[in-house]
């Protein structure tokens, strides 16, 4: 085992006492509208909010790959707007956009940020569904950025 417990359920609803951060990954292009994230928006409209004004604002702030974005949408919980991938995939694009250094960079932050809060981390698998990327890759990071600094991870697998 490697610490990080897995479950079926919705990372939108995370199952825990205390401070609570669903994490996901974002693009640098400031689209927000397919994937995890409409399950994000369905619940809260602040992240999807914040993330837009930060992009659109990315010449005065720290907008860019690696960076993470923290949102407060209830008391216990917030949303970690991880940037971990270079545009999106179209029909035309070769290549996967996920970024393994960016998500490796934004779970150190997260981490920071969730040993401030004292809260635990709840996600997806992260960077593996529209930016294309493999668990094999990311697991290990989400690990060592967080598991290994005792913060409490739940992975969740929507459905059945």
């Amino acid at each position: 085992m490697n610490g990080i417990t897995y479950v079926r359920g919705d990372a939108t609803a995370p199952q825990a006492r205390g401070v609570k951060i669903v994490a996901h990954v974002c693009n640098d292009l400031g689209g927000w509208g397919k994937g995890f994230v409409l399950a994000v928006s369905r619940r809260w409209s602040e992240p999807e909010a914040a993330y837009r004004r930060w992009h659109r604002d990315r010449a005065r702030n720290d907008f860019g790959l690696g960076a993470a974005q923290f949102v407060q949408v209830e008391p216990c919980v917030w949303v970690a707007n991880l940037v971990g991938q270079r545009g999106m995939r179209t029909g035309r694009s070769s290549g996967v956009p996920v970024r393994y250094e960016a998500i490796d960079a934004a779970l150190g932050r997260l981490a920071d940020r969730a040993g401030e809060l004292g809260a635990s981390v709840h996600m997806p698998r992260i960077g593996c569904g529209l930016a294309g990327g493999s668990w094999e890759r990311v697991e290990p990071l989400v690990v060592r950025r967080l598991v290994e600094r005792g913060i409490p991870v739940t992975v969740y697998d929507f459905g059945g």
